[in-house]
Order: C-alpha cells, then sequence, then structure tokens
C-alpha cells in the first residue's frame, strides 16, 4: 500500500513540475453507494461521504488533468431474510481524471481511472477487511460547474472494475460477474 501512494504521488510530482499552470484545491461532499453485480440482491443506497484534495494541471487550452486523494466512505444497505443491514468500505480514493472545459472555464466534463486503497471494511460492526480485497479499480465520468476562479460544484460517478471480493472467482466470467462497487458523488470544490 505504501508503495502504490508513493508511486502516486511522485506522478503528481512530475506532473506538477513539467505543467504550465498549476491550481491546488480541497474538495467535499456526498456519497451514494451500493454494491452491484454478481449474486448480490436486495441492496439499497448508503449516504457516505468524501473529503481530501486536488491539483488541476493546465495542459492546453480547455484541457486540464487532475488528480486527487480522497477519503471515501462508501457501501451498501441490504434487506436480510430476517433483518437489515449494512457494508461499510472505507477507500483511500486516488482518481485522475481528465477534464475538458465546455464553456470558458464554467462548464467541463471528466473521465478517468481510479485505484482505490481499501482502509476498512464492516459488516454489521464486525470487520471483515480479510475478506475484501485491499485495491479497487473504477471508472469515473462526470461534469461540473465553476461559480467563480475558485468555486464549483461536480457530480461524478464511479463504476467499479474490479471485485469487491476474490471469493468464488475461479475463471473470467466469476470475475465480470462479480460483486462490483458504484458510487455517485456530488463534490463542493474550492480552488486556491
Amino acid at each position: 500500500m505504501k508503495k502504490i501512494i508513493l508511486s502516486a504521488i511522485a506522478i503528481m510530482a512530475f506532473a506538477f513540475s513539467n505543467a504550465q499552470e498549476t491550481r491546488f484545491g480541497v474538495k467535499g461532499g456526498l456519497n451514494l453507494s451500493t454494491v452491484v453485480g454478481g449474486d448480490v440482491e436486495n441492496t439499497k443506497s448508503l449516504v457516505g461521504f468524501h473529503v481530501g484534495g486536488f491539483a488541476e494541471i493546465h495542459i492546453v487550452e480547455k484541457f486540464y488533468i487532475q488528480p486527487e486523494l480522497l477519503f471515501s466512505a462508501q457501501g451498501t444497505k441490504f434487506d436480510g431474510p430476517f433483518e437489515d443491514g449494512d457494508v461499510k468500505l472505507n477507500y483511500l480514493n486516488i482518481p485522475v481524471v481528465a477534464k475538458y472545459y465546455i464553456v470558458d472555464k464554467k462548464f467541463n466534463v471528466e473521465a478517468g481511472p481510479q485505484l482505490g486503497v481499501l482502509l476498512s471494511a464492516k459488516a454489521e460492526g464486525e470487520d471483515i477487511k480479510d475478506f475484501t480485497r485491499s485495491v479497487d479499480f473504477g471508472f469515473n465520468i462526470g461534469a461540473g460547474y465553476s461559480f467563480t476562479d475558485n468555486l464549483s460544484v461536480g457530480l461524478r460517478y464511479t463504476i467499479g472494475l474490479s471485485p469487491i471480493s476474490d471469493n468464488d472467482i475461479d475463471n473470467s466470467d466469476d470475475y465480470y460477474n462479480s460483486a462490483k462497487n458504484s458510487n455517485l458523488q456530488l463534490s463542493l470544490a474550492y480552488k486556491f
């Protein structure tokens, strides 16, 4: 896990040194997450939050790269045969999105990969970290709007590409049909 984080920091530092213009910022907001796919049934969205920092690196004209480092509280609620419950998954997410400003630095669209490092996993208060994967891969798509040069909002959907657990994965069909994270984020961001 330390190697992954150090590699991400090294890539960001290299990008910052080569960028024409870089602005830093903080962001936070609401998560609506669930687990989809596999034999997962009767799940509902779990409300969580995300908070962290980012760098917006100007590449050319309206095109930017935005690496981020976010703490993200995710998971799902489920309806059980006897009682309802929840699964809470906390990640250190490292998304790197390409942003394109469509309208004069006001409205933007974004897309890019995300690496998530599992910090904790609990089901009904019991630790299940040993039964979940320590690394999660996802892909982000989203849009944002800048009210001012510093203040903006964003809406992003992250679809999980890797299974939450390695249990019962014997072949590629099991891999693709396994339970994965699904997360919708609403963010408020401030650039310095």
